[in-house]
């Protein structure tokens, strides 16, 4: 039977690479005053949002999540059809989306019985939950059934890491990301943290005085990780993770790639943009790379 993936906003995958995969993505709502909501993508462009951040470094906007009713008006017209869900949510420990959506798929799944809906916490977030989606399409490409694509799903996210860095800590501390002692010293002294997302939660993982050593020891955090794990990066996807600055990302995918390519057979990595939905949290300067293991590797 055939089957519709569908992710939150958190993927940041941008429309043109949704489309691409066939997936539904259901938009986050960002607001800079507190008040006034607007829908992440179709309401308000990524662009717009760090200009806004850039523009305005006292401001602190908040990000919401998609309703219950968001949900359900995802799911119902592939419902109609009689096609099975798989829905994609951001870690459960950043957002409640996932509740939300699982919600959602009970209201659904009371009105069509016969369609199966599951729900995924994909413990990542941001550039790497859009390389797990794409795997998911990959698979249901590949004529995975509906069960092989969960089985997969569940099996490779744990492999996941996101490894970067921020402008500064202020933004992290504002969300309740990083504690208040180890971001004012860290301010106080002007320091850049490195920081590893894995298994759906951030840990630092070092500091450095500046943004060049910093995205040098990101790389060489990269090769440490293949070195620990005894895996090659060619199993592997790899992207890299932008804010605002496009030029600097480009820089750091080619560095990046320089890197993996005296270890390893990797051709290309492409360059995504960090949407709203993670940004409040890091700030307009967010830079560093998501890594998963494809399912068929």
């Amino acid at each position: 039977m055939a089957y519709q993936i569908i992710t939150d906003g958190s993927c940041d995958l941008g429309i043109e690479a949704a489309q691409q995969a066939g997936v539904r993505v259901v938009p986050f709502y960002v607001t800079f005053d507190g008040k006034s909501y607007k829908k992440e993508i179709e309401e308000i462009s990524v662009r717009t949002f760090y200009q806004e951040m850039v523009d305005n470094p006292d401001k602190f906007p908040k990000s919401s999540l998609p309703s219950v009713q968001d949900y359900v008006e995802a799911f119902t017209p592939y419902a109609k059809e009689g096609k099975d869900i798989i829905c994609l949510c951001i870690t459960t420990k950043f957002s409640g989306s996932y509740n939300s959506a699982k919600t959602a798929a009970d209201l659904v799944q009371e009105e069509f019985p016969q369609v199966r809906v599951q729900v995924v916490d994909t413990t990542v977030n941001t550039v790497l939950q859009g390389i797990l989606v794409q795997e998911a399409a990959r698979m249901q490409k590949d004529g995975l059934s509906f069960e092989e694509t969960i089985g997969n799903i569940e099996r490779i996210k744990a492999t996941g890491r996101i490894i970067f860095t921020v402008g500064n800590y202020e933004y992290l501390i504002h969300g309740g990301r990083i504690g208040k002692v180890m971001g004012t010293a860290a301010s106080t002294l002007g320091i850049k943290p490195l920081i590893m997302l894995k298994e759906g939660e951030i840990f630092p993982t070092g500091i450095v005085r500046n943004r060049k050593k910093g995205l040098k020891r990101l790389i060489e955090q990269t090769k440490a990780h293949f070195e620990k794990i005894g895996e090659s990066p060619n199993d592997y996807q790899i992207v890299v993770g932008y804010g605002y600055d496009y030029e600097e990302a480009a820089e750091f995918r080619d560095n990046l790639l320089a890197s993996l390519q005296a270890y390893s057979d990797y051709k290309s990595i492409g360059i995504y943009q960090i949407g709203a939905t993670i940004g409040v949290h890091t700030g307009p300067h967010p830079l560093g790379l998501g890594l998963l293991r494809k399912y068929d590797a």
